[in-house]
């Protein structure tokens, strides 16, 4: 029988796999092996989304403060919701010359203050502003395969949005809708590792999943602050 203090230091341990999975999502990028790249990102996607959960439940800050779970999280997030994916989007051509240039510096230098921002959570435990989720955007991009001016247009204004007085739902944390939101990025995470699976085939059934999921996910909380206001 495990202590509480094995079992929170057993979390640390599961968040700290996401630093593996980022290495392996950045090796398969370099390899220019999108598919793979993604599973690896989606893997670190869903550890990333019970880990929290678990983090409170076995209370890590009382039981195992030596490691900052915050920080180490927030170490991983950058790797494989930032800079992994950022790159991608550069070397998949995508986003060719110029656009490509200016789409990874506006990325990873409004993420990086972002990620630094005290003033990213709301009280209702949602984010303010886009929380920096580039890993689940390029994805979409990848499946998508839209006009480059789309994307260039989608990056600039997901990078501003990062420092706009707009929430996002936290998919578990955020209560409100939560039984409909939990479901949807259960749903994405799904739709996500499949249309990797399947190496982006336009074809496959998991692209319509990805849009109506990504539409839901983005809009959810700006709908709440549309509704109750925005400290409802």
């Amino acid at each position: 029988m495990m202590t509480l203090r094995q079992k929170a230091l057993g979390v640390h341990l599961l968040t700290g796999t996401g630093a593996v999975f980022a290495m392996l999502a950045m090796l398969a990028a370099v390899d220019q092996d999108w598919s793979l790249m993604f599973l690896w990102l989606v893997v670190a996607f869903f550890v990333d989304g019970i880990d929290g959960p678990l983090a409170r439940k076995y209370d890590v800050k009382t039981n195992a403060p030596e490691f900052d779970g915050v920080l180490l999280d927030l170490i991983i997030d950058y790797l494989t919701y930032v800079f992994v994916p950022a790159y991608a989007l550069f070397k998949s051509g995508l986003l060719p010359g110029w656009t490509g240039w200016l789409a990874i510096i506006i990325i990873t230098f409004a993420s990086g203050l972002y990620f630094a921002d005290t003033r990213m959570k709301t009280k209702d435990y949602s984010f303010s502003g886009f929380p920096g989720c580039w890993n689940m955007v390029v994805l979409v991009l990848f499946a998508l395969q839209p006009n480059f001016y789309v994307s260039l247009l989608l990056v600039a204004v997901l990078a501003a949005a990062m420092f706009f007085p707009v929430k996002f739902v936290h998919p578990v944390r955020t209560e409100r809708w939560r039984l409909i939101t939990l479901p949807m990025a259960l749903a994405w995470t799904a739709f996500a590792g499949w249309a990797a699976w399947v190496d982006f085939d336009p074809a496959s059934w998991a692209h319509y999943g990805l849009m109506v999921t990504s539409v839901y996910l983005l809009g959810a909380g700006a709908a709440q602050q549309a509704f109750y206001g925005k400290d409802g």
